[in-house]
């Protein structure tokens, strides 16, 4: 299997977590605040597409959405307290799937010669393929978090 094909697995593999682990849950429960230090669901995802935009750049691509909604959910941010500035859930989900086709795309077209490209990334030279895999497991980080975010509303129904 070809570096393009393996991380675009990996995303498709999220981006299927996600869907089961949101499931039924409305706008106002993945803004629901934990009382520990994290932040809330909505927050999770909206960082979620902000590294998949930075993956559809790394790889010459159209962006899904651009820095108004984008700085909300970065990393440092303050915590997502306010509904008003939280872009709803469906649009979240929207946003993942979106972004999915078209890296899905464009990794199963790439050459394991053009992931080696070296791109600027993170404060250094690296492969692109090496960059582009860094934003999958952070994700996946992050996408692990989603199951204590869901039973965080209440739900608890061994979605996965």
């Amino acid at each position: 299997m070809s570096q393009g094909n393996s991380i675009a697995n990996t995303f498709d593999a999220n981006l299927w977590i996600i869907k089961r682990q949101t499931d039924g849950l409305s706008n106002a429960d993945s803004l629901m605040q934990p009382t520990f230090r994290a932040n809330c669901l909505n927050w999770v995802l909206g960082h979620i597409v902000v590294g998949r935009n930075r993956a559809l750049v790394l790889l010459g691509l159209e962006p899904v959405w651009g820095d108004a909604e984008r700085a909300i959910y970065e990393t440092g941010s303050t915590p997502l307290l306010d509904a008003q500035n939280a872009v709803p859930l469906e649009r979240l989900l929207a946003l993942l799937e979106l972004a999915q086709e078209r890296l899905a795309e464009k990794l199963a077209a790439a050459s394991d010669v053009s992931l080696q490209a070296v791109v600027y990334f993170r404060g250094r030279d690296q492969g692109l393929g090496e960059a582009i895999a860094g934003l999958a497991w952070h994700e996946t980080y992050h996408t692990g978090q989603t199951e204590l975010l869901r039973q965080l509303t209440g739900v608890d129904d061994k979605v996965i």
